[in-house]
């Protein structure tokens, strides 16, 4: 079994900062992307950053300039840092993972269970 536990939202004032985590356990053999999504109410969900297994990163143009995808692959971690948050930074964030449980797999997606980011006055 493979979950992915994602930590660190919470609410901030317009302006601030939070560092969002995302640690994947279990029976993994190799982890390829990592990205973030987030979905706010009435919304669908919208891909935020992605980081590949080299290091790569791709951002959604709304959040260019101020949020910075990482992974520690000593840890099986993502993180999501991000600055000069805005109302409409607003929304659940989900990490999602290709990983492989066993050499020569194809890697499946996995998803966490989201955390919620509010950004508010």
């Amino acid at each position: 079994q493979v979950q992915l536990v994602e930590s660190g939202g919470g609410l901030v004032q317009p302006g601030g900062s939070l560092r969002l985590s995302c640690a994947a356990s279990g029976s993994i053999f190799s982890i390829s992307f990592m990205r973030w999504y987030r979905q706010a109410p009435g919304k669908q969900r919208e891909l935020v950053a992605h980081i590949t297994s080299g290091g790569s990163t791709t951002y959604a143009d709304s959040v260019k300039g101020r949020f910075a995808i990482s992974r520690d692959n000593a840890k099986n971690t993502v993180y999501l840092q991000m600055n000069s948050l805005k109302h409409e930074d607003t929304a659940v964030y989900y990490c999602n993972a290709g990983i492989s449980q066993r050499v020569m797999a194809s890697p499946r997606g996995y998803w966490g269970q989201g955390t919620q980011v509010t950004v508010s006055s």
